[in-house]
């Protein structure tokens, strides 16, 4: 569909409109158009009261919150109209399956012991193994099909106990079982934007200019480590996020970090933020959580940059890379102090530095670590060549 913003009107604004009363965001279009003096049927309008309502659907979502209904937002719409056991659900590779009732299987799923991954609303070929494992224990036809037999069998089986976070014990126990080196192991850098795609660009300062020398710098660092580090996308491509995850995905990468610069309509705006998976409501990549916060504190520490913090989002990228994924945002370009700092080499080299460093951390899961902000290049590789 059409990417849909206030002042629209049609069909397709109709159908947003009634989405957006489905889940509780707006009321029916009798009750906000009683005033409506225009000749177009008030329930195809894309007005502010409509824009209010997909801003705030978005915040909820952890979407990008602009107002404007494009595919993410449509489809977080669509999917939020179904709920388990209003459709039957399979793993198609050529078109995934999404929706509110995909996230409740999963979370089913993971209650009672299977592991589904981490819950995302998207069923995929892990959630379909998990499926068949829990049809073939409870003596159900094992098609991988979550039919109205398999749902009702999910909600006679309620688990003894809820709660906790059994994707977090999963997810912290893989980081330890992949211990403290970083040796083999397998990043992917994703500098974004790039090729026809400049990203935000100020007084000949472009985004996507800095976040590919930014991650030139942090490949090579990298490799020194014996990491094996991946570039997502050549400096005249624009892959899509999807593509960016596909790549990850196919590298069985086993983390990702994505590189930004960010923009505001005000030029006070400045800091750096991280951003992972989640959807805001506990949900989270829990590997990908604390990636962010390490990112985060080691950034601060070595910089002036103000600390804006982590923050669960839904976007493309995180959402569909399977392995812990962070999207860093870098500095403002369009407040003049962040910028100067990112046009800066030798800034640029303390930012790789840090990046390194919060990875680093992230394997030690705190053992033989140091101060944040203290842990030099020099130290990790001294760590990289002695024995651990």
């Amino acid at each position: 569909m059409r990417v849909l913003r206030r002042g629209d009107v049609g069909a397709d604004v109709a159908e947003i409109r009634s989405l957006l009363t489905a889940v509780n965001m707006l009321p029916p279009a009798s009750d906000t158009t009683a005033n409506d003096t225009t000749h177009t049927p008030g329930d195809q309008q894309f007005d502010a009261v409509v824009e209010e309502a997909v801003r705030t659907f978005q915040q909820h979502r952890g979407l990008m919150t602009d107002g404007v209904v494009g595919p993410a937002t449509y489809r977080a719409l669509r999917g939020a109209s179904f709920h388990l056991g209003s459709r039957p659900l399979a793993y198609m590779m050529s078109a995934q399956v999404h929706g509110d009732d995909v996230f409740a299987l999963q979370e089913r799923l993971t209650e009672l012991g299977y592991d589904a991954g981490r819950p995302d609303g998207v069923f995929g070929p892990r959630t379909e193994a998990a499926l068949r494992n829990f049809q073939r224990d409870y003596g159900l036809v094992i098609d991988g099909i979550c039919g109205p037999g398999t749902v009702r069998a999910l909600r006679q089986l309620s688990p003894r106990a809820s709660g906790g976070r059994p994707v977090l014990l999963r997810e912290q126990e893989e980081v330890r079982k992949a211990g403290p080196r970083l040796r083999g192991k397998r990043i992917v850098i994703d500098p974004g934007h790039g090729g026809e795609d400049p990203g935000i660009e100020v007084h000949g300062v472009r985004e996507a200019d800095i976040a590919w020398d930014l991650a030139r710098r942090l490949e090579g660092r990298m490799a020194a480590t014996g990491m094996d580090a991946l570039i997502s996308r050549g400096p005249d491509q624009t892959p899509s996020e999807a593509d960016r995850a596909a790549f990850a995905n196919e590298a069985s990468a086993d983390m990702l970090l994505s590189l930004h610069c960010d923009y505001n309509t005000s030029p006070r705006a400045q800091g750096v933020a991280s951003f992972h998976f989640g959807t805001g409501n506990g949900t989270t990549s829990t590997v990908g959580e604390l990636l962010a916060g390490f990112i985060q504190r080691e950034l601060v520490a070595r910089t002036d940059l103000i600390d804006c913090r982590t923050h669960p989002r839904t976007w493309e990228l995180l959402r569909l890379t399977r392995c812990p994924a962070v999207r860093v945002e870098i500095g403002y370009l369009t407040n003049q102090e962040d910028r100067s700092r990112m046009a800066d080499p030798h800034f640029r080299d303390v930012v790789a530095e840090g990046l390194l460093v919060a990875v680093k951390r992230l394997y030690l899961l705190g053992e033989n670590d140091q101060p944040t902000g203290t842990f030099t290049f020099a130290d990790v590789l001294r760590h990289e060549l002695t024995k651990q």
